[in-house]
Formats: structure tokens, C-alpha cells, sequence
């Protein structure tokens, strides 16, 4: 999820696609726990549910391997679904991503010693890996945006923001992001931490951003509030709140064939 970052912003200043999954189809250790944890998108305006996104997340000693995730319709119909895979990196982590009410495919996978990306929009006529045009910055890419802020966590909670690097698979380039602390705050009546994330440079002066809080003790993600990875029905960057709940479930391997096997329908966002 946390891909939505850069993604969004870009869109909004590069004019880059949405962003959408496709499977990999790798395995783990079959002694890595799997967890689930589902997300509720709201719209910020009336917190009317818009979408849900159900993760499921291969550990190993609490340390990520993969992650498949499955976004659904209010009605339950899936219409996208993404892989990620975090062997290479945590945090920029081999992915792909399909969303199947407009068609869009993109994704980031090393070959050869070298890191390309592709993306590809209804009527282009598919998508061609290109080597990445990386900046200067730690590289993040997608969800691995969630292992590199417990990486610097200290240092950002002590007043330090950070600069990073995040992929942008549509351009075949990455993104400056600053990240700084906000504070401790409260949610739901529990202590969270706050993050907020803008893009580097003038975009940032003049560009939205995008608020995180992080539960204080655990450091687990339980909202997301700005422009997402997705599109709404009009084709324009979604703006929602995420919310995630403070614990996550467990799951087993028939839960994760059986993702990864779904069928993706078009649905209505929101209805």
C-alpha cells in the first residue's frame, strides 16, 4: 500500500498511470508464519467505504519474505491484486500489480544485475521493462516504504527528517520524498506516532501530502490518510483514508492459493 505515496504525488505532478497487480508466483521457507491484515479506504469527506484491501504477508521472524495483496469492491468483487517480494530488498522490493477495471499493469523486478520497471495503460499496447533512472536517496519502492520508516524510526522521531528515493515504475525513474515526524498523537484512544511525507524540491511547496500514524508500541501502520495507488471510476488519483487494525490475523496456505487464483472483475468503487 504504502507504494500509493509516490506513486499518487507523481501522478498528480508527471501525469504517471494508476497503479495495478499481477502475481509472481513465488514461494517461502515453509516455516514462515503468515499473517493477514486488511485495510478499509474511506473517502475523506463523508468516510463513506470506497474500497478494501486484504494483505497477506509471509514472516520470518517478523521480518517480511512476500506479500500478496487483494483489493476488492464494497460488494467483495476483486478487481486487483498485487505480489511483492522482498528477497532482494525490503525496502524496494521486486513487485507487480494488476488492476482490472482499466487495465493497468506495473511492476519492478531485477534481472541480470540490473533494476527495471514497466507499466502499461489501456490500448498501449503492453509494457516494456526499462532500466530504472534511480536518484539520490536511500531507493523505496511500494510497500517497502513500510520497512524503511521502522528502519529510520530513531532517527526521524528524534527531529531528523529523511530523503529518499521512491520508484515510480510508470516513468521508469524515482521520486525525491522528504519524511519528518509529526509527533505523538492518539488514536482510537491509543498512542500512535505521525509521519508525513512530501515530495522533495518546489513539487513539495506547492504539492499535497500525505499523513501515516504508526502505532507508538509495535510500530505497526493503522492509517493511511491522502492520495492512494488506485483511480477512482473517472480515472483520477483516489484520495481516501486507510485505516488498519492494531493486530493482524493469522492465515494459511489454502488462504494464499486461493488469492493468488481469484478472478478479477470490473466493479464500482464505493457501491
Amino acid at each position: 500500500m504504502m507504494r500509493s505515496l509516490a506513486m499518487a504525488l507523481a501522478d498528480r505532478h508527471h501525469k504517471s498511470a494508476g497503479l495495478l497487480v499481477v502475481l509472481i508466483g513465488t514461494c517461502a521457507p515453509a516455516s514462515a508464519a503468515l499473517v493477514s491484515v486488511q485495510g478499509d479506504a474511506r473517502d475523506l469527506a463523508n468516510g463513506r467505504l470506497l474500497y478494501r484491501e486484504q494483505h497477506l504477508i509471509r514472516q520470518q521472524q517478523d521480518v517480511p519474505i512476500e506479500r500478496l495483496v487483494v483489493y476488492r469492491c464494497p460488494d467483495g468483487t476483486a478487481f486487483a491484486r498485487k505480489h511483492v517480494d522482498y528477497r532482494a530488498s525490503r525496502t524496494a522490493p521486486d513487485f507487480e500489480l494488476l488492476d482490472v477495471r482499466r487495465g493497468y499493469r506495473e511492476g519492478l523486478r531485477r534481472r541480470a544485475g540490473s533494476t527495471l520497471t514497466w507499466s502499461s495503460r489501456p490500448r498501449s499496447g503492453g509494457a516494456t521493462p526499462k532500466a530504472l533512472r534511480a536518484g539520490a536517496g536511500a531507493l523505496v519502492a511500494d510497500v517497502g516504504f513500510d520497512e524503511y520508516l521502522r528502519t529510520h524510526w530513531d532517527a526521524l522521531l528524534a527531529g531528523r527528517p529523511q530523503t529518499l528515493s521512491f520508484v515510480v515504475p510508470t516513468h521508469g525513474r524515482t521520486v525525491p520524498f522528504q519524511v519528518r515526524s509529526l509527533g505523538r498523537g492518539q488514536l482510537d484512544g491509543v498512542p500512535v506516532e505521525r509521519f508525513r511525507l512530501k515530495l522533495g524540491g518546489l513539487l513539495g511547496v506547492v504539492g499535497p501530502s500525505m499523513d501515516v500514524a504508526y502505532l507508538a508500541v509495535g510500530k505497526r501502520l493503522r492509517r493511511f490518510t491522502g492520495v492512494t495507488n488506485l483511480r477512482d471510476d473517472r480515472g483520477k488519483p483516489l484520495k481516501a483514508r486507510i485505516d488498519f487494525p492494531a493486530t493482524s490475523g493469522t492465515a494459511d496456505a489454502s488462504q494464499w492459493q486461493a488469492a493468488l487464483s481469484l478472478p478479477l472483475s470490473k466493479c464500482t468503487l464505493g457501491r
